[in-house]
C-alpha cells in the first residue's frame, strides 16, 4: 500500500494506467513466448493455456489450481505440481497465465482501479470448485488475493467466493498421503533457499524435504528476506549480496543441491549451477525424483547456454510450430530469459544482457 501511495503521488492517473498497461503487455509477452519456446500445444493446454475451441470440464473439480502467470516460464515446476496432485488423487482444474492476472502489475503501477477490475475478473473465473478452495502457486497472487481482493469482497458482500492456500502448505497438510509415494531414496545433502513472506511455506517445504528418504537438510544460516527473490529487487545491491553469500555458504557447507520453492527464485539462481559445485533445483524436482516423476528443466538448460542465437536455433522447431517471429523470440530471450540475472554469472554474462532488466513477478 505504501508503494501504491507513492505511485499515486508521483504520477497522474493517465500515466499510472499507461505504465500498468505496459507492464502487463510486456509481462504477457515474456510468459507467452518463453512457455512456447519450451512446450507444445498439448502441454500448454494441460497448464490451462487453452484455445477457445478447447472445452472446460463439465463437472466442477474439488480444487482450482491457480498457477499465476510467471511459473509458465519454468513450466517443469508447474507440471510437477500437477503430476504430484495426480498421484495423490486430487481432482483439480488448472487456471492461470496472463488471461488470469491477479492485477499485481497494475497495483504496482499505482492504478488501483484497474488492478481491482483485473483481480475481480479472475476471481470470478476461480470461483468454481466443489470445495470452495483455490490452491495457488505464485506468492504474489496469493498475497494480492488474501490481503487485498478477498478481504474487500468480504467487507462488501459478507462472504468470500473461495479460500486460497499456497501449494506448499496444501502439500504439507497432506504429508501423510504423500509419504507412501516417496519410495525412492534421494541421496543428497541439500539447503533450502528461504523466503518467509507467506506464513508456513518455508516450514512446509522443510518438512516435505526431510520426509524424502535420503535427504539431509542443512541450514546455511543465511538471511531469509521478503516474499520471493524478485521482491528484493528494490534493493539490487543488497539482493546481489544475499545471493552471493548464499552461494558461497552452500559451497562451504558441501551441499549437493540448493533447493528453491518459487519459480522466480529458480529463474534468478538456476544458471549459477554452471559455476558452482552443486545443483540448483526446485523442491518439486526432489519430491518428484523420490516419487519416480521427472520433468526436464528446459529453462535452466537454455539459460546456461548464455547465447541468444544458440537458444533461438535450439528452439527453432517450436518457434515454427507456434508461428512465433524469430526476431521477437530472440528479443524475449535477451530481455526476459538472459536478462533475469541479478547476480552476474562468475565468468560474466553476454554484454547485451548486463544492463538489462526484467519485470518482476
Amino acid at each position: 500500500m505504501a508503494r501504491l501511495g507513492i505511485a499515486k503521488s508521483d504520477n497522474e492517473l493517465a500515466e499510472r494506467r499507461r505504465r500498468g498497461v505496459e507492464r502487463y503487455r510486456d509481462g504477457s509477452r515474456g510468459v507467452n513466448a518463453l512457455s512456447r519456446l519450451q512446450l507444445d500445444t498439448d502441454v500448454l493446454e494441460r497448464l490451462g493455456q487453452r484455445s477457445a475451441s478447447v472445452a472446460t470440464p463439465v463437472e466442477a473439480p474439488d480444487f482450482v489450481f491457480y498457477t499465476g502467470c510467471n511459473v509458465l516460464k519454468t513450466p517443469h515446476i508447474a507440471l510437477l505440481a500437477l503430476d504430484i496432485m495426480d498421484a495423490l488423487g486430487v481432482s483439480y482444474q488448472v487456471m492461470g497465465g496472463p488471461s488470469h492476472c491477479c492485477g499485481i502489475l497494475q497495483l504496482k503501477s499505482g492504478d488501483a482501479e484497474m488492478a481491482g477490475r483485473m483481480g475481480s475478473s479472475t476471481m470470478e473465473k476461480l470461483s468454481h470448485s466443489n470445495s470452495g478452495q483455490v490452491i495457488s502457486w505464485c506468492p504474489s497472487c496469493y498475497v494480492q488475493y488474501t490481503e487485498t481482493i478477498l478481504p474487500t469482497v468480504e467487507r462488501q458482500h459478507g462472504s468470500r467466493p473461495f479460500e486460497m492456500s499456497p501449494f506448499m502448505r496444501f502439500l504439507g497438510d497432506r504429508l501423510g498421503q504423500l509419504k507412501p509415494h516417496l519410495q525412492r531414496r534421494v541421496e543428497m545433502r541439500v539447503a533450502l533457499h528461504r523466503h518467509p513472506g507467506v506464513a508456513g511455506v518455508v516450514e512446509s517445504a522443510a518438512e516435505i524435504l526431510t520426509a524424502v528418504p535420503g535427504i539431509e537438510l542443512v541450514d546455511l544460516n543465511q538471511p531469509a528476506v521478503g516474499l520471493q527473490s524478485v521482491d528484493v529487487g528494490a534493493l539490487p545491491k543488497y539482493k546481489r549480496e544475499l545471493q552471493l553469500m548464499e552461494l558461497e555458504a552452500a559451497r562451504d557447507a558441501g551441499v549437493d543441491a540448493l533447493v528453491a520453492v518459487y519459480h522466480s527464485d529458480h529463474r534468478e539462481l538456476c544458471a549459477h549451477e554452471r559455476d558452482w559445485p552443486f545443483r540448483i533445483v526446485n523442491i518439486l524436482e526432489v519430491v518428484g525424483e523420490s516419487m519416480g516423476l521427472h520433468r526436464h528443466d528446459r529453462y535452466k538448460e537454455l539459460k546456461i547456454m548464455q547465447d541468444a542465437d544458440q537458444i533461438v536455433a535450439d528452439c527453432s522447431d517450436l518457434i515454427a510450430k507456434h508461428s512465433l517471429d524469430p526476431g521477437s523470440a530472440r528479443d524475449v530471450v535477451v530481455k526476459v530469459l538472459l536478462g533475469d540475472q541479478p547476480l552476474p554469472l562468475r565468468r560474466g554474462a553476454p554484454p547485451e544482457t548486463r544492463a538489462g532488466g526484467v519485470e518482476p513477478s
